[in-house]
């Protein structure tokens, strides 16, 4: 692919304002999982407490995407994102003023969705610039703002030793001030498909379509894996290997790194492979390394495997959404509201899981291996419905 004939295609400011968008929302949505450490030492939180604080974002983030990707398709991506990204300061501010007990802080996770809406914004608005035969490349490069997780557990824990972890939210608020003021710079309404034309509004009615609900599922698991363990590394450093709360970070920087990069190299190849061939690969890569961390071994090796697991969610994430434009083109605002929620509905399951399995067990081994079968199983259902898609699709780049 042609990175002159990809520049021509679409409308390159409006693409740098998805990723801007997203990243920095991204950044505020992981925000209390990078100081789940502080806030756990805080409020003397057990391990199963700590699991739900860090799970409560992705599942606030469900909800709103449903919201937002609908409202999206009414009124605009552009003017969505702007909203979005305003409110965004109200949990901030809520963080930084207030969240002295525990009900308070998943009341904080809770809006915190607000951000990881920002699906139902950077996402379409990077798909409607671009022809079929660049979304996967469009949309890799929109969702590598999820290497917000990145900016997130690196500055984050280190802000926190100076200023505490309630200064950090109210810190947050910067960013998010000038992201708004260059998402409403660059960013440039794309043209509504004919197809979202006179069609329901109704992100709910897709589900009635087995593709949907299988791609749903499909994000469920790459999306929920990544975003469910970029909340939860900080923690599980700690808990596991005693580490510091700064050295936890950047370990668990790096792992969320490979996952951020490595999305738009997943789109690239789905582009030139087929999103389904990818996609199975990916979650089956995944398992086996998920596999290996549920043995527990030394932290040299355990973050080796975490990075690949990681970089293999990422990839996995860039296939979905080459699909989802492929097949839904003409309510890509809903279609990534409904899948966005069920991602987030993985990243609520995920460390809701490791943390109760670690309270319950004393172990990381239970929840670990139960993510593995997770992931095993749906890279299988992949292969199944790949033999479907290549006879029942009428789109040869999708699979």
């Amino acid at each position: 692919m042609a990175i002159k004939g990809f520049r021509d295609a679409g409308h390159t400011p409006s693409l740098v304002a998805a990723l801007v968008h997203f990243d920095i929302s991204f950044m505020v949505w992981v925000l209390l999982g990078a100081l789940g450490a502080y806030v756990g030492s805080d409020l003397h939180l057990s391990a199963a407490q700590k699991g739900l604080m860090v799970a409560v974002p992705p599942l606030g983030g469900s909800a709103c995407r449903l919201l937002l990707g609908t409202l999206a398709d009414r009124v605009g991506v552009r003017r969505t994102g702007l909203v979005t990204m305003g409110l965004t300061l109200v949990p901030l501010t809520w963080g930084w003023l207030g969240g002295g007990t525990y009900s308070q802080v998943i009341g904080i996770g809770l809006l915190l969705g607000i951000a990881g809406a920002s699906f139902a914004v950077a996402l379409p608005l990077a798909s409607r610039w671009y022809p079929p035969e660049h979304q996967g490349l469009a949309l890799g490069i929109a969702g590598a703002g999820n290497s917000g997780t990145l900016i997130a557990a690196l500055a984050a824990p280190r802000l926190a030793e100076h200023v505490g972890w309630h200064g950090v939210f109210g810190l947050a608020a910067i960013p998010v001030s000038l992201a708004w003021l260059a998402f409403a710079v660059l960013a440039k309404e794309p043209p509504r498909p004919v197809s979202a034309l006179g069609v329901s509004n109704n992100p709910f009615s897709l589900l009635q379509d087995r593709d949907a609900r299988w791609l749903c599922s499909f994000y469920l698991v790459t999306f929920g894996g990544f975003v469910g363990l970029a909340g939860y590394l900080p923690i599980f450093f700690v808990d596991r290997f005693g580490l510091t709360k700064v050295t936890a970070g950047g370990f668990a920087a790096l792992c969320a790194a490979a996952g951020s990069f490595l999305r738009p190299l997943g789109g690239w190849l789905s582009d030139r492979l087929g999103g389904t061939r990818v996609l199975a690969a990916a979650l089956g890569v995944a398992a086996l390394l998920l596999l290996g961390i549920a043995t527990l071994p030394g932290l040299p090796v355990t973050v080796l495997l975490l990075f690949g697991a990681m970089g293999a969610f990422g990839m996995g994430n860039g296939s979905v959404f080459q699909l989802v434009p492929q097949r839904f083109p003409g309510r890509m605002g809903a279609m990534t509201g409904l899948v966005g929620a069920a991602g987030g509905v993985g990243g609520f399951l995920l460390p809701f899981a490791l943390g109760s399995l670690k309270g319950s067990t004393g172990s990381f081994t239970a929840g670990f291996a139960v993510v593995a079968a997770a992931v095993g199983i749906a890279s299988f259902c992949v292969n199944r419905r790949q033999r479907v898609w290549a006879t029942s699709w009428d789109l040869e780049v999708a699979i």
